[in-house]
Protein backbone atom coordinates (compact mmCIF):
# COMPACT_ATOMS: atom_id res chain seq x y z
CA UNK A 1 0.00 0.00 0.00
CA UNK A 2 1.35 3.40 -0.98
CA UNK A 3 0.61 6.87 0.34
CA UNK A 4 -0.26 9.42 -2.32
CA UNK A 5 0.44 13.13 -2.45
CA UNK A 6 -0.84 16.34 -3.97
CA UNK A 7 0.44 15.47 -7.45
CA UNK A 8 -1.68 12.30 -7.47
CA UNK A 9 -4.79 14.17 -6.35
CA UNK A 10 -4.34 16.80 -9.06
CA UNK A 11 -3.77 14.08 -11.65
CA UNK A 12 -7.06 12.43 -10.70
CA UNK A 13 -8.92 15.74 -10.89
CA UNK A 14 -7.44 16.76 -14.25
CA UNK A 15 -7.76 13.26 -15.71
CA UNK A 16 -11.41 12.99 -14.72
CA UNK A 17 -12.01 16.49 -16.13
CA UNK A 18 -10.68 15.36 -19.52
CA UNK A 19 -12.61 12.09 -19.33
CA UNK A 20 -15.96 13.72 -18.63
CA UNK A 21 -15.44 16.63 -21.02
CA UNK A 22 -14.58 14.48 -24.04
CA UNK A 23 -17.16 11.78 -23.24
CA UNK A 24 -20.04 14.20 -22.69
CA UNK A 25 -19.03 16.14 -25.80
CA UNK A 26 -19.04 12.91 -27.83
CA UNK A 27 -22.44 11.95 -26.40
CA UNK A 28 -23.82 15.41 -27.22
CA UNK A 29 -22.55 15.20 -30.80
CA UNK A 30 -23.21 11.55 -31.66
CA UNK A 31 -26.20 10.41 -29.57
CA UNK A 32 -29.57 11.41 -30.95
CA UNK A 33 -32.46 12.49 -28.75
CA UNK A 34 -36.19 11.96 -29.04
CA UNK A 35 -38.50 8.98 -29.33
CA UNK A 36 -36.33 7.16 -31.90
CA UNK A 37 -32.98 7.98 -30.31
CA UNK A 38 -31.70 4.42 -30.36
CA UNK A 39 -31.90 4.38 -34.17
CA UNK A 40 -30.06 7.66 -34.73
CA UNK A 41 -27.21 7.24 -32.28
CA UNK A 42 -23.69 6.09 -33.04
CA UNK A 43 -22.60 4.26 -29.91
CA UNK A 44 -19.68 2.74 -31.81
CA UNK A 45 -18.14 6.20 -32.06
CA UNK A 46 -18.90 6.92 -28.41
CA UNK A 47 -17.36 3.60 -27.38
CA UNK A 48 -14.21 4.26 -29.41
CA UNK A 49 -13.90 7.70 -27.81
CA UNK A 50 -14.00 6.03 -24.40
CA UNK A 51 -11.40 3.44 -25.44
CA UNK A 52 -8.85 5.82 -26.96
CA UNK A 53 -9.41 8.46 -24.30
CA UNK A 54 -8.90 6.17 -21.30
CA UNK A 55 -5.87 4.61 -22.99
CA UNK A 56 -4.30 8.05 -23.39
CA UNK A 57 -5.21 9.27 -19.91
CA UNK A 58 -3.71 6.21 -18.23
CA UNK A 59 -0.54 6.68 -20.27
CA UNK A 60 -0.36 10.35 -19.26
CA UNK A 61 -1.35 10.23 -15.59
CA UNK A 62 -0.96 6.57 -14.64
CA UNK A 63 2.58 7.00 -13.38
CA UNK A 64 1.42 9.77 -11.03
CA UNK A 65 -1.85 8.54 -9.54
CA UNK A 66 -2.45 5.08 -10.95
CA UNK A 67 -4.98 6.45 -13.44
CA UNK A 68 -8.27 5.66 -11.68
CA UNK A 69 -10.57 8.52 -12.83
CA UNK A 70 -13.49 6.51 -11.47
CA UNK A 71 -14.70 6.13 -7.86
CA UNK A 72 -15.64 2.51 -8.55
CA UNK A 73 -12.05 1.72 -9.54
CA UNK A 74 -10.76 3.55 -6.46
CA UNK A 75 -13.12 1.59 -4.20
CA UNK A 76 -11.97 -1.69 -5.76
CA UNK A 77 -8.28 -0.78 -5.40
CA UNK A 78 -8.87 0.26 -1.78
CA UNK A 79 -10.72 -3.01 -1.12
CA UNK A 80 -7.65 -5.00 -2.19
CA UNK A 81 -5.47 -2.75 -0.01
CA UNK A 82 -3.45 -1.08 -2.77
CA UNK A 83 -4.34 2.45 -1.68
CA UNK A 84 -4.75 4.02 1.75
CA UNK A 85 -8.41 4.65 2.68
CA UNK A 86 -7.76 8.36 3.33
CA UNK A 87 -6.12 8.70 -0.06
CA UNK A 88 -9.07 6.84 -1.60
CA UNK A 89 -11.50 9.39 -0.16
CA UNK A 90 -9.43 12.29 -1.51
CA UNK A 91 -9.23 10.56 -4.89
CA UNK A 92 -13.01 10.27 -5.04
CA UNK A 93 -13.50 13.93 -4.09
CA UNK A 94 -10.99 14.93 -6.77
CA UNK A 95 -12.76 12.76 -9.33
CA UNK A 96 -16.18 14.23 -8.52
CA UNK A 97 -14.77 17.76 -8.74
CA UNK A 98 -13.10 17.04 -12.08
CA UNK A 99 -16.32 15.54 -13.40
CA UNK A 100 -18.32 18.66 -12.55
CA UNK A 101 -15.71 20.88 -14.20
CA UNK A 102 -15.71 18.68 -17.29
CA UNK A 103 -19.49 18.83 -17.58
CA UNK A 104 -19.40 22.61 -17.14
CA UNK A 105 -16.86 22.87 -19.97
CA UNK A 106 -19.13 20.83 -22.26
CA UNK A 107 -22.11 23.01 -21.37
CA UNK A 108 -20.09 26.16 -21.96
CA UNK A 109 -18.96 25.05 -25.43
CA UNK A 110 -22.09 23.25 -26.64
CA UNK A 111 -24.89 25.31 -25.13
CA UNK A 112 -27.51 24.84 -27.84
CA UNK A 113 -26.32 21.47 -29.13
CA UNK A 114 -26.22 19.95 -25.68
CA UNK A 115 -29.50 21.22 -24.27
CA UNK A 116 -31.67 18.48 -25.80
CA UNK A 117 -29.23 15.76 -24.71
CA UNK A 118 -28.81 17.17 -21.20
CA UNK A 119 -25.10 17.76 -21.86
CA UNK A 120 -24.29 14.09 -21.73
CA UNK A 121 -26.23 13.23 -18.57
CA UNK A 122 -27.22 9.56 -18.46
CA UNK A 123 -30.72 8.14 -18.16
CA UNK A 124 -32.15 4.63 -18.15
CA UNK A 125 -33.65 3.83 -21.55
CA UNK A 126 -37.22 2.72 -22.09
CA UNK A 127 -35.70 -0.44 -23.56
CA UNK A 128 -35.24 -1.56 -19.94
CA UNK A 129 -37.94 -2.19 -17.39
CA UNK A 130 -36.78 0.44 -14.90
CA UNK A 131 -34.03 1.55 -12.56
CA UNK A 132 -33.38 -1.91 -11.15
CA UNK A 133 -32.59 -3.30 -14.60
CA UNK A 134 -30.51 -0.19 -15.23
CA UNK A 135 -28.57 -0.87 -12.03
CA UNK A 136 -27.86 -4.41 -13.22
CA UNK A 137 -26.63 -3.17 -16.60
CA UNK A 138 -24.39 -0.55 -15.02
CA UNK A 139 -23.13 -3.09 -12.50
CA UNK A 140 -22.23 -5.67 -15.16
CA UNK A 141 -20.38 -3.10 -17.25
CA UNK A 142 -18.51 -1.75 -14.24
CA UNK A 143 -17.65 -5.24 -13.06
CA UNK A 144 -15.88 -6.17 -16.29
CA UNK A 145 -14.01 -2.84 -16.21
CA UNK A 146 -12.89 -3.33 -12.60
CA UNK A 147 -11.78 -6.89 -13.33
CA UNK A 148 -9.75 -5.66 -16.29
CA UNK A 149 -8.08 -3.02 -14.11
CA UNK A 150 -7.23 -5.43 -11.30
CA UNK A 151 -6.24 -8.40 -13.44
CA UNK A 152 -4.14 -6.54 -15.99
CA UNK A 153 -2.63 -3.84 -13.79
CA UNK A 154 -2.14 -5.81 -10.57
CA UNK A 155 -1.89 -9.38 -11.81
CA UNK A 156 1.35 -11.37 -11.86
CA UNK A 157 0.77 -12.96 -15.27
CA UNK A 158 -0.31 -9.97 -17.34
CA UNK A 159 2.10 -7.56 -18.97
CA UNK A 160 1.75 -4.06 -17.53
CA UNK A 161 2.76 -2.61 -20.87
CA UNK A 162 -0.65 -3.69 -22.16
CA UNK A 163 -2.63 -2.36 -19.19
CA UNK A 164 -3.72 1.02 -20.66
CA UNK A 165 -4.84 -0.57 -23.94
CA UNK A 166 -6.61 -3.49 -22.24
CA UNK A 167 -8.44 -1.23 -19.79
CA UNK A 168 -9.38 1.33 -22.44
CA UNK A 169 -10.74 -1.23 -24.90
CA UNK A 170 -12.67 -2.99 -22.14
CA UNK A 171 -14.43 0.27 -21.32
CA UNK A 172 -14.98 0.94 -25.03
CA UNK A 173 -16.76 -2.32 -25.81
CA UNK A 174 -18.82 -2.10 -22.60
CA UNK A 175 -20.03 1.37 -23.64
CA UNK A 176 -20.97 0.10 -27.12
CA UNK A 177 -23.24 -2.54 -25.58
CA UNK A 178 -24.61 -0.78 -22.49
CA UNK A 179 -24.76 2.73 -23.96
CA UNK A 180 -28.19 2.25 -25.59
CA UNK A 181 -29.55 0.90 -22.28
CA UNK A 182 -28.33 3.35 -19.62
CA UNK A 183 -25.94 5.74 -21.32
CA UNK A 184 -23.11 3.59 -19.91
CA UNK A 185 -21.69 5.83 -17.22
CA UNK A 186 -19.97 2.84 -15.53
CA UNK A 187 -18.46 5.49 -13.31
CA UNK A 188 -20.19 7.43 -10.50
CA UNK A 189 -18.15 10.55 -11.30
CA UNK A 190 -19.03 10.42 -14.99
CA UNK A 191 -22.71 10.19 -13.95
CA UNK A 192 -22.52 12.87 -11.24
CA UNK A 193 -20.84 15.69 -13.17
CA UNK A 194 -23.36 16.18 -16.01
CA UNK A 195 -26.26 15.16 -13.74
CA UNK A 196 -25.43 18.03 -11.37
CA UNK A 197 -24.78 20.55 -14.13
CA UNK A 198 -28.05 19.78 -15.94
CA UNK A 199 -30.05 18.73 -12.86
CA UNK A 200 -30.88 15.45 -14.63
CA UNK A 201 -29.91 12.68 -12.24
CA UNK A 202 -31.65 9.79 -14.00
CA UNK A 203 -31.94 7.77 -10.79
CA UNK A 204 -29.39 6.95 -8.10
CA UNK A 205 -29.67 3.16 -8.04
CA UNK A 206 -28.36 2.56 -11.57
CA UNK A 207 -25.39 4.93 -11.49
CA UNK A 208 -24.24 4.93 -7.88
CA UNK A 209 -25.24 1.66 -6.24
CA UNK A 210 -24.66 -0.52 -9.32
CA UNK A 211 -21.03 0.48 -9.97
CA UNK A 212 -20.02 0.56 -6.28
CA UNK A 213 -21.46 -2.89 -5.58
CA UNK A 214 -19.74 -4.13 -8.75
CA UNK A 215 -16.46 -2.68 -7.48
CA UNK A 216 -16.69 -4.69 -4.26
CA UNK A 217 -17.65 -7.86 -6.15
CA UNK A 218 -14.77 -7.33 -8.57
CA UNK A 219 -12.31 -6.86 -5.71
CA UNK A 220 -13.56 -10.07 -4.08
CA UNK A 221 -13.23 -12.02 -7.34
CA UNK A 222 -9.70 -10.74 -7.81
CA UNK A 223 -8.66 -11.41 -4.21
CA UNK A 224 -10.19 -14.90 -3.85
CA UNK A 225 -10.21 -16.27 -7.40
CA UNK A 226 -7.84 -14.51 -9.81
CA UNK A 227 -4.90 -13.72 -7.52
CA UNK A 228 -4.77 -17.18 -5.86
CA UNK A 229 -5.12 -18.81 -9.26
CA UNK A 230 -2.18 -16.83 -10.62
CA UNK A 231 -0.05 -17.85 -7.66
CA UNK A 232 -0.53 -21.48 -8.61
CA UNK A 233 1.00 -20.90 -12.05
CA UNK A 234 4.73 -20.38 -12.37
CA UNK A 235 5.56 -16.92 -13.77
CA UNK A 236 6.57 -16.57 -17.42
CA UNK A 237 10.28 -16.22 -18.23
CA UNK A 238 11.75 -12.84 -17.38
CA UNK A 239 9.10 -11.96 -14.78
CA UNK A 240 10.78 -13.06 -11.59
CA UNK A 241 12.88 -11.22 -9.08
CA UNK A 242 12.66 -8.27 -6.79
CA UNK A 243 11.26 -4.83 -7.51
CA UNK A 244 13.19 -3.06 -10.25
CA UNK A 245 13.81 0.64 -9.55
CA UNK A 246 11.59 2.92 -11.56
CA UNK A 247 9.42 0.16 -13.05
CA UNK A 248 6.74 -0.13 -10.35
CA UNK A 249 6.98 -3.90 -10.68
CA UNK A 250 7.45 -6.39 -7.90
CA UNK A 251 8.17 -10.06 -7.80
CA UNK A 252 6.92 -11.94 -10.88
CA UNK A 253 6.22 -8.63 -12.60
CA UNK A 254 3.67 -7.62 -9.99
CA UNK A 255 3.13 -3.85 -9.87
CA UNK A 256 3.88 -2.08 -6.64
CA UNK A 257 0.71 -0.02 -6.68
CA UNK A 258 -2.24 0.52 -8.99
CA UNK A 259 -3.57 0.58 -12.57
CA UNK A 260 -1.12 2.92 -14.27
CA UNK A 261 2.10 1.86 -12.51
CA UNK A 262 1.89 4.64 -9.93
CA UNK A 263 5.11 5.26 -8.09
Amino acid sequence: MQDRGLAAYIAELVGTFFLVFFVTSAVTLFVATGNQAQFGSDFAVVGLVHAFLLFGLIQIFGGVSGGHFNPAVTVAVAAVRRIDPVDAVVYILAQLSGAVLGALATKGLLVDEGRAGHYGATQVSDLLGGNFQGMLAEGIGTLVLVLAVLAVALGTRASQDWAPLAIGTTLGFAVMVIGPLTGAALNPARWFGPALVDNTFGGVWPYLVGPLVAAVIGAALWRFVIEPGERGISPPPGQSGDVQPGTGRGKAGKPSSTPGQSR
